[in-house]
């Protein structure tokens, strides 16, 4: 960074004064956030204390969707006026969540779609770089679909599942594949109410096409399309990814895996992976081994490469290969602060803008690989995957040169957190059920008879409106002290595995019941699964439990429930309408893009249940947050009958926070 440059980020900076530890509950990013500020670098944090949210649109209340605006509308009072074109308070809150859930479809659509070419490629023979390293799960994906696989070589299998899952983007008319995993009274659900998804690409086009002025002007058949294409987001981009790279990569199974700023070495080339695509970060496992590569890193002074990951790419690689994570969203920009990264390669997704500035400042290379994602003042080698090591050997010779002229003050936080992750759908089913006798049925009775109270996925983002990890933190132990069995994926999931709560031991923190049965079975009682496109297993784990019995006939009868504590993406909103439109109790923090107690909003909070699916929640509170996740799954408790099978009850919020005081 030019020295100007440094002299205006340091008198910025200074005007803003703040207690780190309101910040962050990270002690790892707390101390670089104060080594950031003495050197007079600026973070996201900065940015967010100095940057107000606009109220207006915080609670969607404006439309810019057309030259005859932006009209902004009053959120005290909604239905005091119209915008010029006439639209309603409903029509524009409806349109513009409507946005926010096509680009966060699109996003992971698109990142299925990469997979699914890749796949295709890889099955043809035109890619020789990959391999079919799960054929079992090959099988299983295939006859999921209806594919009938008896007689056929792993080719043939795989070029029809190609052939099949391709409908999932393309297809104008008739029901994507994955439809056939839904629970039948789900699905007839969705068939009732005209939200079965069709093709993503037709989906999040009519979406688009919806919300242009002057089309769609009905909040509630707005709603009806936004469910659809969310569904055609979890339930076919998504779960398509996810599928992809388990076949490609291997299904994951438990590992036990190092979190946190202390995964850095001195003594190392340090190598970061951030972003969301599995098949850079496998590439760049094989050119940080590379004999040829090593012997440079040595001969520049080092003892060797460490690669490390972060956010959800680096999920992916924890789960799958036990590489150590860094952190997630919210330290991408403070883990540069050490001096010690060398460089760290990004490709899509959750990728900020500030990175090329903070790794400016400290001198680390920031190299972008993916053709949709560059950066003003960052190096780009793109990553082809006819090709790979082209990409990954060059982003490791950068790194060795950085090595070689480091001349920046290097600051480790020498602290590191140890969890067990890699919880896929399959091992869950193994690790209940045993090799012979795969089954969720022990979840299933022991949710029957009281022991687990109910089941709750906690995802999503980290975001600098909120104290970063802390929410997560403590919704997550209040649910498990509560005897409810916690899933978790994306930047929630590092969060609890830099808290501990990731790891057998973390039992003696739940409930009685759900306490003993992770005691029986050897597991913690919070199970990391991978990436937040991985939230996918969890539908496949809800789905499962119905098909086992006992517990009603579709996913909104479950005592279930979902929560993203600190969202902040356009992704997360697809995501939770997804759960909310598969039948999930869906609650938010942060701040939620809806003026409460409008039309719109008694829809999406209630009315969306009434039909038969799920309904939103919001509170920024994580102990209210837990409460009405577990009033919720308690009176599904009761619904199913098996609320007399607890004899149990729900300690009150106040009186724990009483205990936790004495």
């Amino acid at each position: 960074m030019a020295e100007t440059e440094i002299k205006k980020t340091i008198s910025k900076t200074k005007e803003k004064e703040f207690n780190v530890k309101d910040l962050t509950i990270c002690d790892a990013t707390a101390q670089m956030l104060i080594k950031a500020k003495a050197d007079g670098v600026e973070t996201a944090f900065d940015r967010a204390l100095d940057m107000k949210a606009c109220p207006i649109g915080a609670d969607s209340a404006c439309c810019k969707h057309c030259a005859m605006g932006p009209c902004r509308l009053n959120s005290r009072d909604p239905y005091g006026k119209v915008g010029v074109c006439g639209a309603t308070i409903d029509t524009i809150m409806a349109r513009n969540f409507a946005r926010m859930v096509a680009a966060g479809g699109a996003a992971h659509t698109d990142h299925g779609m990469a997979m699914l070419d890749l796949f295709r490629d890889v099955v043809s023979g035109k890619n020789k770089d990959y391999q079919i390293k799960d054929v079992r799960k090959l099988e299983s994906v295939a006859q999921s679909i209806g594919i009938e696989i008896e007689g056929k070589t792993v080719s043939e299998i795989a070029m029809e599942l190609y052939h099949e899952l391709e409908r999932t983007y393309t297809q104008v008319e008739g029901e994507i594949p994955f439809a056939k995993r839904v629970p039948p009274k789900t699905l007839e659900t969705w068939r009732k109410l005209g939200i079965v998804p069709r093709g993503a690409m037709r989906e999040i086009m009519e979406m688009m096409h919806r919300t242009h002025m002057g089309v769609d002007q009905h909040y509630e058949n707005l709603t009806q399309q936004i469910s659809r294409t969310a569904l055609a987001d979890g339930w076919g981009g998504s779960m398509v990814a996810t599928e992809i790279a388990d076949i490609l990569f291997g299904t994951p199974t438990p590992v036990q895996v190092e979190v946190n700023m202390g995964v850095l070495k001195e003594n190392l080339v340090n190598i970061i992976i951030h972003g969301h695509e599995p098949n850079l970060f496998e590439s760049m496992l094989v050119s940080v081994n590379e004999p040829t590569l090593i012997a440079a890193a040595k001969a520049a002074g080092s003892d060797g490469i460490n690669l490390v990951g972060m956010c959800c790419s680096g999920a992916e690689m924890m789960v799958r290969h036990g590489v150590p994570h860094a952190g997630n969203f919210m330290s991408t920009e403070a883990i540069l602060v050490t001096g010690a990264v060398d460089a760290m390669c990004v490709d899509v997704q959750c990728i900020k803008q500030g990175l090329a500035t903070v790794a400016d400042c400290y001198k680390t290379k920031l190299i972008t690989t993916n053709p949709r994602c560059h950066i003003e003042g960052a190096t780009h080698v793109e990553f082809h995957e006819n090709n790979p090591q082209a990409c990954t050997d060059e982003v490791v010779i950068q790194a060795i040169a950085r090595f070689k002229s480091r001349s920046m003050p290097i600051e480790i936080p020498q602290i590191t957190n140890t969890g067990v992750h890699g919880f896929s759908h399959e091992y869950i089913n193994y690790m209940l059920g045993g090799t012979f006798r795969g089954s969720y049925t022990p979840l299933n009775d022991n949710i029957i008879n009281g022991r687990i109270r109910g089941v709750a996925g906690v995802v999503g983002c980290t975001n600098p409106r909120v104290k970063q990890d802390w929410v997560h933190v403590e919704l997550v132990k209040e649910l498990i002290k509560n005897d409810v069995l916690v899933l978790q994926t994306g930047c929630s999931q590092i969060a609890l595995a830099k808290a501990g709560l990731l790891t057998p031991e973390a039992a003696y923190l739940a409930g009685p019941g759900l306490r003993e049965v992770c005691e029986t079975v050897g597991m913690p009682p919070v199970l990391g699964i991978g990436s937040c496109v991985d939230n996918s297993r969890i539908l496949v784990a809800a789905s499962e439990m119905v098909r086992t019995g006992g517990l009603g006939d579709s996913i909104a009868d479950l005592p279930v429930a979902g929560a993203a504590p600190e969202w902040m993406s356009e992704k997360a909103i697809c995501i939770g309408q997804y759960f909310v439109a598969s039948g999930v109790f869906t609650v938010f923090g942060v701040t939620f893009p809806i003026i409460k107690d409008t039309k719109f909003y008694n829809l999406l909070f209630g009315g969306l249940e009434k039909q038969g699916l799920g309904k939103w929640g919001f509170t920024p509170d994580p102990y209210e947050m837990a409460k009405m996740m577990i009033d919720h799954i308690d009176s599904k408790r009761k619904a199913l009958g098996i609320d007399k099978a607890r004899e149990r009850t729900l300690v009150d919020m106040a009186d724990r926070r009483a205990m936790d005081a004495a």
